[in-house]
């Protein structure tokens, strides 16, 4: 049985052992006498009760068996034995109980009070319901990952637990007319949401909404208005690939594929891209990748561990004019950047597009590339190749540089000396 947080008691109720038969008094009903000679009642038999509630009970024996007269009973609450004090005699045969401000049922289905004669045979139970009306179900979110079914999650109300059995039913129907249908399977991504996986119509919105019922009342959301087209989501991309961009250290190619359940119809897609280096937990996006399915990484620091991740957002399906729902992330995939003699902090944005913070290094990096592409005569359109050409060629010519500031003129290695004396 499912458990809640507290269970009804008195003040300066004991604490015995459970008694296993107990637990599923609230299931099979209220026990017969004991000896089966002799049986009893419980007034009033199976309360419903709001917390902080206070409840006078009675069990009288019926017939004059021997040990069952009102001063030889007892009460246990959930299997523990309560307190003489909370219970008075009424006659030879009743025995009440009073109890006050009760806490919530520590069981959904209901908690055991049960009478027992002086021997600890079971006379009588009765289930005890001590919990709180369902609030409004709000935070309703829906989406559909095929356009033919919808899936939706919803957040049972601000306190959320009522201590008793309550239960969630996610209506649907078309908004200017149709009848009300019933979600019917349950729990598919949660405790609180269900899954319609067929016969939906397009381009017509539905009215969605949420009821919650128990012993207490019930409870009814606000109604959601959507068109599936306007919610639909996918798969993360597959197959992401993080790559070098041939010896270049601070940059990292990625390469992934549209995600497949949406590619026999008419849409549209924008993605992210998130990275982080290997020893942080925080992450950098990039968000001006469009509709491309490969990107290049630029402003990273050499010989870093990188990993990457990209999400889709599927927009224009069929001509409508919302954007979809973000996917989730693809499962991290890890590069390195080459390794590097100079290194300094690394920014990181998706060429070659600019507007990210490395913007001011790439406007330098670009100017660069221009005076070298007049100098050198290039005639041809502009491309990656051969921007990677004058990359290659600066890192080559940078070493150079670093390797002659290093050697004198008979070839031998120099090395620091200081003021002659």
């Amino acid at each position: 049985m499912p458990a809640g947080r507290r269970g009804p008691a008195a003040q300066s109720a004991r604490r015995p052992p459970p008694l296993l038969p107990l637990l599923l008094l609230c299931v099979l009903g209220a026990p017969q006498a004991g000896s089966g000679a002799h049986t009893a009642v419980i007034s009033p038999q199976d309360p419903t009760l709001l917390i902080g509630s206070s409840l006078l009970a009675t069990c009288s024996v019926h017939g004059d068996p021997p040990g069952a007269t009102a001063e030889g009973l007892y009460w246990t609450l959930n299997g523990r034995r309560l307190p003489p004090e909370l219970s008075r005699v009424l006659n030879a045969s009743t025995l009440a109980l009073a109890l006050a401000n009760l806490n919530g049922s520590r069981q959904q289905s209901g908690d055991n009070l049960v009478c027992h004669a002086r021997d600890g045979s079971i006379l009588a139970g009765s289930c005890l319901y001590v919990g709180l009306p369902p609030e409004k179900p709000v935070n309703i979110s829906c989406w559909s990952k095929n356009m033919k079914d919808l899936t939706c999650r919803w957040t049972p109300g601000a306190h959320g637990e009522t201590f008793l059995h309550t239960n969630y039913s996610l209506k649907y129907k078309l908004r200017w007319y149709g009848q009300d249908n019933t979600c019917e399977e349950y729990h598919t991504v949660g405790p609180h949401s269900c899954h319609i996986p067929k016969d939906l119509a397009l381009f017509t919105p539905y009215e969605i909404w949420v009821e919650a019922t128990n012993r207490l009342g019930s409870a009814r959301s606000d109604v959601l208005t959507l068109d599936i087209l306007d919610v639909v989501t996918t798969d993360p991309p597959p197959d992401v690939h993080v790559s070098r961009v041939g010896g270049l250290e601070d940059q990292l190619s990625v390469r992934w594929v549209s995600p497949p359940a949406l590619k026999d119809f008419l849409f549209q897609a924008k993605y992210q891209i998130r990275y982080r280096v290997e020893d942080s937990v925080d992450w950098k996006v990039v968000d001006d990748v469009s509709n491309q399915t490969s990107c290049r990484l630029a402003g990273l620091k050499p010989g870093t561990v990188y990993f990457v991740q990209v999400r889709c957002n599927p927009f224009g399906i069929y001509g409508s004019k919302k954007a979809g729902i973000w996917s989730e992330w693809s499962h991290p995939t890890a590069a390195s950047t080459p390794r590097s003699e100079r290194s300094g902090p690394g920014g990181g944005a998706c060429e070659p597009r600019g507007g990210e913070p490395s913007s001011g290094p790439v406007r330098r990096e670009l100017k660069q590339f221009l005076g070298w592409l007049k100098k050198h005569a290039y005639c041809s359109n502009l491309s990656f190749r051969l921007y990677d050409q004058w990359r290659a060629w600066m890192q080559k010519s940078h070493k150079t540089r670093n390797q002659d500031e290093g050697i004198l003129p008979s070839g031998r290695r120099g090395t620091a000396r200081g003021p002659a004396r």
